[in-house]
């Protein structure tokens, strides 16, 4: 089997054909570095690799295998850690100069958790700084850069994550997603990245809780492969106060029906955001996918306000609650922006930041009775395709410049500030070969009517295949 052909395959095959002696864990991951080796000098997806501890625990699991052990339901199969997310003994810098040689003595519970299903991590994806921008670039690493286009972003801030699955460096990734995180990269780079419930996944050991903002998920080139992610890291856990009781709920096998009955909202704007037209021509399209496989569908009409300056005050405050203590040692080696939003946030008020905190209330209130009357929601993902690496600002949008709308991700914070399921599902292309994301939001606690949609989806128009030029296999 090639390197190509083990670089492309999904999770869920190869922990089959690993299970079944067709394929070896040490084969797999000699594939993967081999991979990493070639192409992450062109996308800057990885920041720390793992080669030694990697290739040492691929010939353990190799040897359980051969033993006839017990398996987890990830034995053997290569993963990602975003880079603000804790691994014990390997280096967790959060994208800054300021924890560059920081190793933390102790694993995130959902690393913890893919350990013990038997996945090998395999390295540290790259983060901007604490993960403040949609964006991933720092002053520590560089640039991660999107696998179909060396001169586009691959978003941010799980973009690392995101470039690394879709180059073929790796089936699964971890990813966080405090205003869009998974869902922004997933959509420039054209994978599927999966916000889960807020709580579903335990959070922590780690940064400080993002005032409940921050949710850790798959990022994966199938939905499928999603499922078999959130099936081994979901579930309460004590040391997350907020995590959600478990339910027993499993994710796999997915239905391979269709989505006959499944109520469909779709809002191309939410009520106040500028779209680019060629991304709304590709995510519109979409309906007419959804209305073959059963769904109905309907025009939301929502009359929402722009979240953006809400949630711009909420994200200014917490980022300066934990870091405004490093401004006077650090400031000259920090990122200029972060520098500018942590000085926003320490001044202010406490009372304007309750308004804020009130008014991602209202927007529950005004949002919620859309999931009364529908399962899902549609919308695009970005209101962009990946635009210049040279640049972290975009001003203009559907020929609009310079005003507070544009904003090229109005679709994903507000679902960070409701705490609902959402993905990043991709769905077609650009004229000039960048992807495009839909969006598919879901009732609080809903999960599996996501990866149902989504998955009824990819079968209707599938994606995984599709294989980016500096893959080298395309």
């Amino acid at each position: 089997m090639s390197i190509s052909d083990i670089a492309y395959m999904p999770a869920l095959e190869m922990a089959v054909a690993i299970r079944e002696k067709k394929l070896s864990p040490v084969e797999v991951v000699d594939a993967i570095l081999t991979r990493i080796d070639e192409l992450n000098p062109k996308v800057n997806a990885y920041c720390t690799l793992l080669p030694d501890y990697a290739r040492k625990q691929a010939k353990e699991a190799e040897a359980l295998v051969m033993k006839g052990e017990e398996l987890g339901p990830l034995h053997g199969v290569p993963v990602s850690v975003k880079d603000l997310v804790f691994s014990k003994s390997v280096r967790t810098t959060f994208g800054s100069r300021i924890h560059e040689n920081f190793v933390p003595d102790e694993d995130d519970i959902v690393v913890e958790r893919l350990k013990a299903a038997g996945a090998i991590v395999i390295g540290k994806t790259n983060t901007p700084e604490f993960g403040f921008m949609g964006v991933t670039d720092n002053l520590l690493f560089g640039a991660t850069h999107n696998p179909w286009n060396y001169g586009r972003h691959a978003g941010g801030s799980s973009g690392g994550a995101a470039s690394a699955v879709v180059a073929g460096m790796g089936p699964l990734a971890v990813g966080t997603d405090g205003g869009g995180s998974i869902r922004i990269p997933s959509s420039f780079c054209g994978a599927f990245g999966l916000k889960p419930s807020y709580g579903r996944v335990p959070r922590g050991p780690g940064l400080p809780e993002w005032q409940t903002l921050s949710h850790t998920g798959p990022i994966t080139r199938t939905v499928t492969d999603a499922a078999l992610m959130l099936e081994v890291i979901a579930g309460r856990d004590v040391r997350d106060r907020l995590s959600l009781p478990d339910t027993n709920l499993k994710y796999l096998p997915l239905p391979e029906g269709d989505l006959k009955g499944l109520k469909v909202a779709w809002s191309s704007d939410l009520g106040y955001a500028l779209v680019d037209p060629e991304v709304l021509a590709v995510t519109t399209s979409t309906l007419s996918v959804f209305e073959s496989l059963g769904a109905d569908i309907e025009e939301a009409n929502l009359e929402l306000e722009h979240q953006g300056p809400v949630f711009a005050v909420i994200w200014a405050v917490t980022l300066a609650s934990k870091l405004a203590n490093y401004l006077n040692e650090w400031r000259e080696h920090m990122n200029p922006q972060l520098v500018r939003m942590v000085e926003r946030g320490m001044g202010i008020s406490a009372m304007d930041y309750a308004r804020a905190a009130l008014a991602r209330e209202e927007f529950w209130n005004k949002i919620q009775p859309l999931f009364e009357r529908y399962d899902i929601l549609l919308t695009p993902a970005t209101a962009i395709s990946a635009f210049d690496i040279n640049t972290y600002q975009v001003t203009e949008i559907a020929g609009v410049k310079g005003t507070p709308t544009v904003d090229w991700t109005p679709f994903t914070y507000p679902f960070n500030f409701t705490g609902q399921p959402a993905a990043s599902v991709p769905c077609g292309w650009t004229e000039d070969g960048l992807p495009v994301g839909l969006q598919i939001v879901g009732r609080c606690f809903d999960d599996a009517a996501i990866l149902r949609a989504a998955a009824a989806f990819e079968r209707a128009a599938p994606w995984a295949e599709r294989i980016p030029p500096l893959s080298g296999a395309g």
